[in-house]
């Protein structure tokens, strides 16, 4: 097979075919290893995502690709087709009653299983997903196996980035009705959405009943001046950086405000939904005390920063 980029020459079908295959390869590695098939409801891990896509029209029509192409126009080509057909949405929510996990909807149809408050959460989510043309959505309620302390580890150090390159983050506000105020959402004040918001370049919010916020049909909130200046006032995070944030050690000491007065159900989760926003990577360690996570993540952060004066800041 010839390299890409080695320059123009005519290409055969299995040179396309191994394209495809690496090209795939590369972007399945940067998205969750499980997401919801939105046409069908069913959960996929990676072999399975990789069979949807080799069984779907852009894979036909990128193996019946003119052999004409040189090296940039076959990249470009295939590329842009795979980042579209993995185009992804995620959710930020509240987890409430009856959230589906895993092992719930290994093998099913989500919308097959019953009505509990979470399964109605999860199917208007993919619903609305697919309305606005993603084959895959991602939720941290039934998309992690909680149970492999791996995956786990793998899952909590990558979800930044996760929320960073999904297409759309949609933020479901149960506790909104259609004519209040999102700044009263208990959304504002849970550790985990911090990093959501932060990481998402898309989002749109909706209200308990699944209507857009404020009825502004926008393709993103975030772009909405009146909705980033509620959300500023909200969060009292510059916006700046809800528009535009850099996971990173500058100005810990705003980024450490930011989540000082929002809560975990995990005590100790209150340092790791911390991690992404700081982009640091350290091992999860479930039962430690929260006083011990966060003693890590400072020590961490004065490390690589060098900023001392973060440990008077929090022991005030």
């Amino acid at each position: 097979m010839r390299a890409l980029g080695a320059g123009p020459s005519s290409v055969s079908s299995s040179d396309i075919k191994q394209s495809i295959e690496k090209a795939v390869s590369d972007k399945i590695r940067k998205i969750p290893l499980r997401l919801l098939h939105t046409p069908t409801g069913v959960l996929c891990d990676r072999d399975a995502q990789i069979s949807h896509f080799e069984g779907s029209p852009q894979y036909k029509q990128l193996l019946s690709l003119p052999s004409s192409l040189d090296d940039q126009q076959l990249e470009t080509e295939i590329n842009n087709a795979i980042s579209e057909y993995f185009e992804y949405t995620t959710l930020s929510h509240r987890w409430g009653s009856g959230e589906p996990l895993l092992r719930d909807i290994e093998g099913k149809s989500i919308y097959d299983l019953g009505d509990t408050d979470g399964v109605t959460k999860l199917k208007k989510f993919c619903i609305h997903a697919l309305r606005r043309n993603f084959q895959w959505a991602w939720s941290d309620t039934c998309c992690i196996d909680k149970d492999n302390n791996a995956e786990l580890q793998e899952a909590i150090g990558s979800m930044f980035s996760w929320y960073h390159w999904s297409s759309l983050t949609v933020v479901h506000l149960s506790d909104v009705s259609n004519t209040g105020s999102f700044a009263s959402s208990v959304w504002f004040t849970r550790g985990w959405t911090l990093q959501e918001l932060l990481a998402s370049r898309t989002i749109l919010f909706y209200t308990y009943d699944w209507l857009l916020y404020s009825k502004i049909y926008a393709v993103d909130h975030k772009s909405d001046p009146a909705l980033l200046e509620e959300l500023q006032n909200a969060t009292g995070i510059a916006k700046q950086h809800l528009t535009n944030f850099s996971p990173g050690m500058d100005d810990a000491r705003s980024r450490l405000h930011w989540a000082s007065r929002r809560r975990t159900t995990r005590p100790e989760d209150i340092a790791y939904s911390l991690f992404g926003n700081f982009q640091v990577h350290l091992p999860i360690f479930y039962g430690e005390s929260a006083q011990n996570a966060l003693g890590r993540l400072l020590g961490e952060i004065i490390s690589r920063s060098g900023d001392i004066s973060l440990l008077d800041w929090v022991g005030k």
